[in-house]
């Protein structure tokens, strides 16, 4: 059997082995692969790849995403408001919405391209300087003016938690959040501490080096 492929259905059971009281979805990150890299697992009937770069994305999965209908690409990067429209146009999922100028502009170019796709709010729920995402204190105003006057369809939040060895707590404090807003999903959790994200609720999971191995 393919490497890819076993180290993908060994993150499965560990999951499995969990027993969640939700679905969990798989994004295998693809970021940096090539194609021939990521193509067993496509083969393998997965639906979920996550790209953090708009142009890398649109030049690797554009002729994949016509000839296979089912792939679901999700926009797991920092996404700036000038490449909006090429992502609107390619992807299903933006997990990293994160200001009101990048929700206008995505919202504008979902009307005129006939598309619906399903965000994330990335929330900064350390406070850190250089990480993107909503501050906590701004979450219930973003989140509303996304769903009620721009028509977003806010599915969850995400975090990409403070590097401090205790992810746990943020991934609790997310998951409260997310019920206080009535979401059902939740984007967090990597591949060091995607256990720990699902046991706190998430539904997408993000992995990359555990699947497809190191990135040269």
């Amino acid at each position: 059997m393919n490497i890819i492929i076993e180290r993908f259905n060994k993150i499965k059971l560990n999951i499995f082995s969990c027993k969640p009281a939700h679905n969990v979805n798989i994004i295998a990150v693809s970021k940096t692969f090539p194609i021939e890299h990521i193509n067993p697992l496509i083969e393998h009937g997965h639906q979920h790849f996550g790209e953090n770069k708009v142009q890398e994305a649109v030049a690797k999965w554009s002729d994949i995403n016509r000839e296979k209908k089912n792939i679901k690409l999700h926009m797991i990067g920092k996404l700036q408001s000038n490449k909006a429209k090429d992502a609107v146009k390619l992807f299903n999922y933006i997990h990293s919405l994160d200001n009101q100028k990048l929700a206008d502009t995505l919202a504008k170019y979902q009307v005129s391209l006939k598309k619906n796709l399903k965000y994330f709010i990335q929330v900064n729920i350390g406070n850190e300087m250089q990480k993107s995402g909503i501050p906590v204190n701004e979450l219930d105003p973003f989140y509303n003016y996304c769903k009620n006057q721009i028509n977003l369809n806010i599915i969850g939040l995400m975090i990409i938690p403070p590097n401090d060895n205790n992810p746990e707590k943020y991934f609790k404090s997310l998951n409260e959040l997310n019920k206080s807003l009535a979401l059902k999903d939740l984007s967090m959790g990597m591949s060091a501490d995607y256990l720990k994200a699902v046991k706190h609720g998430s539904t997408f999971v993000r992995i990359g080096s555990s699947i497809f191995g190191l990135r040269s």
